[in-house]
């Protein structure tokens, strides 16, 4: 029998416990458990590791960004938000496939969750999309991959817990994701020309009603009879309260106003505000069914951060870090040879796990590498957060196409196939910010 260490020997049952189909949180926890044993650590020792583990100020930023972007999706700042964008599209090539990638990079700053984005703004964008003569399965694909991207662009759940592991600065790994997030969603409209559009619905579509029918809410015939720039105007202002999200969110951080962590409070109070003396939107039971959906979706992502202490404890304790990360920089002597290493190990464990518990298990080992090799953290948080989104719309455990598929009654394999177009350019995208650090110092020069 190979003798392994205690470390190893966790990690491998938390891979077959994957495989039995016990939740992630679960096969953490019993993992742990074992190799605590193991080493000859009293059980006593869990209660303390897991309370320092989740009492973190900065880790209060995770509920209440996910409550933020549920009451948004509740009170009607997504509809606002994207009939704006596609009176602006107007008749543009692409059309509402164009708007569709706009509004999950928009919604990406107002969001931070790939799943909520999902379902927030996935079945108006899906809708808009057809009419204008995208295939179902492409157009869900496209809020997918768009809607992964909700962790890349600021504020962003998973930089916050990148930050909160590695130790670097929340605020700066927010202003370095910008550049790289938008460079992901230009090439996100470069794979519109490959969905196989059928023209003589988008002819249809236009005919019908142009830029301004289709999704309902909001009296599209309101917008009948004017020009375009009244159009736009009228949207515009419609829409103001919604537009005006990232610049409280953001410009409060950068402004100094208020931390990454205030600031997930600022944005609940915000949609709260708006909700129920802006729109008037927000009722009684609204409110209590976002309060409900957030606690949920944060109690699931908690309770993985929570195991997930214990788990990087254990790996600390036996040095796995000294020795996984040994073992990584004795591949090559080339830097990049080892980041390409890395980024292949991420982009494969994203195929079958969520990127909270990727995070809290790789990060100890390659985050020695990174100090080692002089890395900046910033940068590398980002390249990992591309990285990590692309596996959000990646099979078999791609989180945002089981959302998809429960919201279109479409099987996962159809989803994931109308992907392809978005997989290529998005893996483009990940060897362009990995291999271009200064994408993500742009606006950290220019603001200092």
């Amino acid at each position: 029998m190979l003798d392994l260490d205690p470390g190893t020997q966790m990690v491998i049952l938390f891979f077959v416990l994957l495989a039995l189909r016990v939740p992630v949180a679960f096969a953490l926890g019993l993992s742990s458990l074992y190799a605590m044993w193991q080493i000859g650590f009293g059980l006593d020792l869990v209660g303390d590791l897991l309370s320092s583990g989740i009492s973190k100020f900065s880790l209060l930023a995770i509920p209440f960004f996910i409550l933020a972007g549920a009451l948004m999706g509740t009170v009607g700042i997504a509809e606002r938000m994207i009939r704006f964008f596609r009176v602006l599209v107007g008749d543009l090539p692409g059309g509402m496939g164009v708007v569709g990638t706009v509004v999950c990079l928009f919604w990406g700053a107002v969001s931070g969750s790939g799943p909520a984005s999902v379902a927030a703004i996935g079945p108006l964008i899906i809708r808009g999309m057809e009419e204008d003569g995208y295939p179902k399965p492409f157009a869900a694909a496209l809020v997918c991959t768009g809607a992964a991207l909700s962790i890349v662009i600021p504020p962003s759940i998973g930089l916050v817990i990148y930050g909160v592991i590695a130790d670097t600065s929340i605020a700066q790994l927010f202003i370095a994701a910008i550049v790289p997030g938008l460079v992901m969603g230009v090439l996100m409209i470069a794979a519109l020309p490959f969905a196989g559009k059928a023209r003589h619905a988008a002819a249809a579509a236009s005919s019908a009603g142009g830029a301004t029918g289709g999704i309902e809410g909001l009296s599209p015939s309101a917008y009948r009879g004017m020009g375009y720039p009244a159009r736009l105007g009228r949207s515009f202002l419609d829409a103001f309260w919604g537009l005006l999200t990232p610049v409280v969110i953001l410009g409060g951080i950068y402004g100094g106003v208020f931390t990454p962590t205030e600031a997930a409070v600022v944005a609940t109070v915000y949609a709260i505000f708006v909700g129920l003396f802006i729109y008037r939107t927000l009722r009684f039971a609204t409110l209590y069914q976002a309060l409900v959906d957030a606690s949920a979706s944060s109690a699931v992502v908690m309770l993985v951060v929570t195991f997930a202490s214990l788990f990087g404890w254990v790996v600390t304790v036996d040095d796995l870090v000294g020795k996984y990360s040994g073992a990584l920089l004795a591949l090559s002597d080339n830097q990049w040879v080892i980041l390409a290493v890395i980024m292949l190990v991420v982009l494969v464990a994203g195929m079958f796990m969520d990127a909270v518990t990727i995070m809290f298990i790789a990060l100890p080992i390659f985050l020695p590498v990174v100090h080692q090799l002089g890395w900046d953290p910033v940068w590398f948080g980002v390249a990992l957060m591309v990285n990590l989104a692309i596996g959000l719309f990646t099979p078999p455990v791609g989180i945002n196409l089981f959302v998809a598929a429960n919201i279109t009654r479409m099987s996962l394999e159809k989803i994931a196939l109308g992907a392809i177009p978005f997989l290529v350019t998005s893996l483009i995208g990940l060897a362009i910010i990995a291999a271009f650090p200064q994408l993500s110092h742009v606006l950290l020069a220019w603001m200092q």
